[in-house]
């Protein structure tokens, strides 16, 4: 049984990687060898040619660097302001369970489809100012990341006992205090986790990028991507090599919150 478990295992992990694969070597080829039949999984003539193609003359970097700033801002901005709520609606007493109602109805929030707020967004946007702007498009990132935020973040606060933070006010702590001294340090796990799923958001949204962007300056890499398919050509090489690279900085950054995410997310160490 354990063999076929680690060979389940061992399937399941090569078909999650073979697009991966696939993608990678697409960059790497020359053009006649992308076209290949059967195609040629290894032993071709590597080439660099798509990455100079893709980031030599500049669109695809200015491309990356917005995703970079957009992803960062929104998620800062999303914890900033959704962790404090979470806390609110965790520890404080709420008449008539209006506690459990808020929670609700924000995250029912997050159910809607994208594609039915792209209009009124797009008029609320214009009406200040900030179509085809990286400001308003982390707004929008922000609006739509708090919502989870705060509903992964109540959790989170719920498991950690009261005591401690009660302990540390009767030392003298403030209630802000406690939580950045006492309670975040105890939810860490979860403060990775969520900042994880947001970054991963604001860095694969494509919807409202494309539609709230329309020149270069503001065009996000998911965007910049699609825009190599032409009416006259699809530029595979071009999308292939950028796509690597923007694979790159959610695997930096979630293997730099590895070490928060193995520990679990149920927070058990910190009952009893």
């Amino acid at each position: 049984m354990k063999a076929l478990r680690y060979l389940a295992a061992s399937v399941a992990v090569l078909i999650a990687l073979a697009p991966v694969y696939w993608l990678i070597t697409i960059s790497l080829k020359r053009e006649v060898d992308q076209f290949a039949y059967p195609p040629q999984w290894i032993g071709f003539h590597a080439t660099f040619a798509h990455y100079a193609e893709a980031f030599g003359g500049g669109s695809f970097a200015i491309y990356f660097l917005n995703s970079v700033a957009l992803a960062a801002m929104s998620t800062l901005a999303a914890l900033l302001i959704g962790v404090p709520a979470a806390y609110g609606l965790a520890r404080f007493e709420w008449p008539r369970r209006w506690d459990q109602r808020v929670g609700d109805w924000i995250l029912s929030t997050r159910m809607l489809p994208p594609i039915v707020t792209i209009v009124p967004l797009f008029l609320m946007l214009r009406g200040v100012g900030l179509i085809n702007s990286l400001a308003g498009l982390a707004i929008v990132y922000t609006g739509f990341n708090l919502p989870f935020v705060v509903w992964m973040m109540r959790g989170f606060f719920e498991e950690v006992p009261r005591e401690m933070e009660e302990a540390a006010m009767l030392d003298g702590e403030s209630r802000s205090g406690a939580l950045v001294r006492i309670v975040l340090p105890l939810v860490k796990p979860g403060l990775a986790a969520t900042a994880v799923f947001c970054l991963v958001f604001a860095w694969n949204e494509f919807l409202f990028a494309l539609i709230l962007t329309q020149t270069q300056a503001a065009m996000t890499l998911p965007v910049g991507i699609a825009s190599r398919v032409t009416q006259y050509e699809i530029q595979w090489g071009a999308m292939s090599a950028a796509g690597v690279v923007a694979m790159l900085p959610v695997l930096v950054f979630a293997s730099a919150a590895q070490k928060y995410l193995v520990r679990g997310l149920s927070l058990g160490a910190v009952k009893g």
